[in-house]
């Protein structure tokens, strides 16, 4: 006879993909709507369901799970894929839309399960989740990538009014019916809010470096490549999907506009896209 189903759920929809976590604990349930606002629903039917085991913090900073170092590691076995840190332990199953996860009672544990899941899921259908801002203005989504520093968040805060932030931090990009499109997701970084849910056509990808001015210039299709691989978050150990990856690398390269964009920090940058309220 089959254990009955835990008696609290909540459901996450980043990028038009539901997850619904199941769990004993209501804490645990509180704690991630407010962690997940905005992007939090009941809906009837979810594309993954997880089984959540809350696992006390009770013991050395350092130790791990079971053991398990604290550096992320992403394996397939066959059908399976075993998602593994210091502060979760997680299988799940494709093909059922199931899975299981073992992890410590916090929104940063869940924020990590979440976006190594959607890597593995996006790479398997032509999108990718990148270090990168992304900004909706006048219908149209922008992205903007670069190392640590280079303005990623600044630039998010510095849109118009009227513009949406979809995100400072984590850029969640789909494929659909041969076009490319941006959605929101509630990863933040030093904006510290969850980006609006919404979605937009990808208009284009920019290279961020601050300068003394403001200028866009075209890159060759190889260092558009180069500019979207560096950037993408993925960590699966697997040669089939890495491959994938890669080429979903160049065919986004090939469809959207990638683009240095150099900077002077002030509202001014925006008027290279021709803002109207």
């Amino acid at each position: 006879m089959s254990s009955p189903a835990p008696p609290h759920h909540l459901d996450i929809g980043i990028g038009g993909i539901q997850v619904r976590l199941r769990t004993t604990s209501p804490e645990f349930i509180g704690l991630m709507q407010a962690r997940f606002r905005g992007f939090t629903g009941h809906v009837d039917a979810p594309d993954h369901v997880f089984d959540v085991e809350i696992v006390p913090v009770d013991y050395a900073e350092d130790e791990a799970l079971d053991g398990i170092s604290t550096e992320v590691r992403v394996l397939r076995d066959g059908p399976r894929w075993r998602l593994l840190c210091g502060d979760f332990d997680a299988t799940w199953t494709p093909g059922s839309g199931r899975g299981t996860v073992r992890l410590h009672p916090s929104p940063y544990s869940l924020d990590s399960v979440l976006r190594i899941l959607h890597t593995v899921l996006l790479a398997g259908q032509g999108g990718m989740l990148m270090h990168a801002s992304s900004v909706v203005l006048d219908g149209r989504a922008y992205l903007f990538t670069g190392v640590s520093e280079s303005g990623k968040t600044t630039i998010s805060r510095l849109a118009p009014p009227h513009a949406h932030v979809l995100t400072d931090e984590m850029s969640f990009i789909r494929l659909e019916d041969g076009a490319y499109y941006a959605y929101g997701t509630p990863f933040a970084g030093e904006l510290a809010t969850p980006g609006e849910n919404l979605r937009a056509p990808l208009a284009a990808i920019h290279l961020l470096a601050k300068g003394p001015d403001n200028r866009i210039e075209p890159m060759g299709p190889a260092e558009a490549v180069r500019t979207v691989m560096a950037n993408v978050l993925y960590f699966a150990r697997d040669d089939a999907l890495t491959a994938q990856v890669f080429d979903n690398a160049i065919a986004l390269a090939a469809a959207v506009p990638v683009r240095r964009l150099t900077f002077f920090p002030d509202a001014r940058v925006w008027d290279l896209f021709g803002t109207t309220p």
